[in-house]
């Protein structure tokens, strides 16, 4: 989006050379995710903020950005901040200023070419992880123009009288000093071995993620790289954020693998793996159990109900039943997979 903005129609004239990592950071919106922001100056600070926007006119640039067209010079200054977000998928901040207090949010915005209804499917998935008794960050769907939106609401900046104050996170990149290129064989007892050294609460911590972990096999949440998973960082410790991303992933055959190891080498989406690496959570082998079938049953108990508010359709609900979510080969050495209830 940055390069729209500074060549517009032009964009075939690109000097690859002219945009460094310095010219993407000094261009990029003042409102990025973390509480870093780059300026100019050392000395004066200048916010590159952006002009509110309707979710109506960040579908259409959505729009624009998936199908590869300029944004309209409008939308560029309105959603100039969105480009500081990262993902695969378009996106947006945005203020709702609806509720008692304003709330910031991440607009996520369904895509042309999806193949199944990923928008609702996240929105399911991260709710029920809420249910199931993790740290997720709150999520709501709306619907724009007849395209599915999901509001995810930002857990980086707390509202104090009349601003907003930024809360400093790191990726488990950065809690593990690895470039991304080089990431491949962090494994989440890695992780578990940070939380031990640098975290406070650590019990807690490994347990809410060793349940981050299982969950995301039970849902076929296959992104789970060390991007999206981060830590709020004080000068003084880390603390886990509230989780984000948490959505079945496309599948192709029986067989699946997590994006992050569970352990050095061993990425298999299979609880049975999991449960082999509970010791590395502090967790004996019957808490871990303990802990699994309680999202399981929470899955399978609240699995209707929340399709039912996503407004997914019954062909919708089948596509991600037993494929994605909760899939025979995640249950491979732990035990029997269950079956989803009938539709009522």
């Amino acid at each position: 989006m940055i390069v729209n903005r500074l060549l517009g129609n032009r964009r075939d004239q690109i000097d690859e050379d002219a945009f460094d990592e310095m010219t993407f950071m000094v261009e990029s919106g003042s409102d990025r995710i973390g509480a870093l922001d780059f300026q100019r100056s050392p000395t004066d600070y200048v916010a590159r903020e952006a002009e509110e926007a309707t979710l109506e006119e960040l579908q259409t640039f959505a729009d624009d950005v998936d199908a590869g067209r300029p944004v309209s010079p409008l939308l560029d200054r309105v959603i100039l901040h969105g480009s500081s977000i990262g993902g695969a998928r378009p996106k947006a901040l945005v203020v709702d200023r609806g509720a008692e207090r304003p709330v910031k949010l991440i607009a996520k915005f369904s895509a042309t070419n999806d193949s199944f209804a990923m928008v609702k499917a996240e929105f399911v998935t991260m709710r029920l992880a809420t249910r199931a008794g993790l740290d997720v960050a709150p999520v709501r769907i709306a619907s724009v123009a007849g395209r599915d939106v999901l509001l995810v609401e930002r857990f980086d900046r707390v509202l104090e009288k009349d601003h907003w104050n930024r809360r400093a996170m790191v990726s488990a990149l950065t809690w593990a000093q690895e470039h991304e290129l080089a990431a491949h064989h962090i494994a989440y007892t890695d992780l578990a071995d940070l939380i031990r050294a640098r975290f406070g609460r650590v019990d807690a911590t490994l347990r809410e993620l060793f349940g981050r972990l299982t969950f995301n096999i039970l849902v076929g949440n296959s992104d789970d790289h060390a991007r999206n998973h981060a830590a709020f960082w004080d000068g003084t410790a880390l603390e886990l954020t509230p989780a984000y991303d948490i959505a079945p992933q496309r599948r192709a055959g029986r067989q699946a693998n997590q994006a992050l190891n569970i352990r050095p080498g061993e990425r298999d989406a299979r609880l049975a793996l999991a449960l082999e690496a509970a010791a590395a959570f502090h967790l004996s082998v019957q808490e871990a159990r303990e802990l699994i079938d309680h999202q399981v049953a929470t899955i399978l108990g609240s699995w209707g109900e929340l399709s039912e508010e996503a407004r997914m359709a019954p062909v919708e609900r089948a596509f991600f039943e037993g494929r994605q979510i909760l899939n025979a080969y995640a249950f491979e050495g732990y035990g029997a997979a269950p079956s989803f209830p009938p539709a009522a």
